[in-house]
């Protein structure tokens, strides 16, 4: 059984619990890691759920995001979620900005970074249905569409407040 370290507002690790229960109670706030990733174009990648997955299975999701393992800072998670999720590995997440994620069945305390990739992308087909860059029209014109995580569209909306 997986197991998360659950955390307060600031971080600090006050229990664990399995990774079941955390997804059943949104009180149970645990860490997350998301990473944006650009080609040099300024697309921006994104991956679909796999339809087995079992919160927001087949929709289109932020390009990695990975819960921490027990131990592991939030730029070891992104690295390693980067590697397993999409076989990219050698590069250096940038952090951006931190926010809490809640929703009716869940709450996530999550780190976000952006990395800029022009390589090989490969998948892990059991996570992923498939992946591709998206233009940021093309993510505008998807978000009324449903075909997008609520997930990505609200962190979607805080990087371009981010950015200013």
């Amino acid at each position: 059984m997986e197991y998360f370290e659950i955390v307060d507002i600031n971080g600090n690790i006050i229990g664990s619990a399995s990774r079941e229960e955390c997804h059943r109670n949104p009180t149970l706030l645990h860490r997350v890691s998301h990473v944006f990733v650009f080609n040099s174009n300024y697309q921006l990648y994104l991956q679909k759920r796999s339809i087995h997955k079992d919160i927001q299975p087949g929709k289109w999701d932020t390009s990695v995001g990975g819960h921490l393992n027990p131990g592991e800072t939030h730029e070891q998670a992104a690295c390693r979620e980067l590697a397993e999720e999409l076989g990219i590995t050698g590069v250096l997440p940038i952090h951006l900005y931190d926010y809490t994620w809640r929703s009716e069945r869940e709450s996530e305390l999550v780190r976000t970074f952006k990395v800029v990739y022009d390589g090989l992308i490969k998948f892990d087909k059991e996570e992923i249905d498939e992946g591709r860059f998206w233009t940021l029209e093309e993510i505008q014109l998807a978000i009324p569409t449903n075909i997008l995580t609520p997930n990505f569209i609200e962190e979607y909306n805080r990087y371009l407040n981010h950015l200013g």
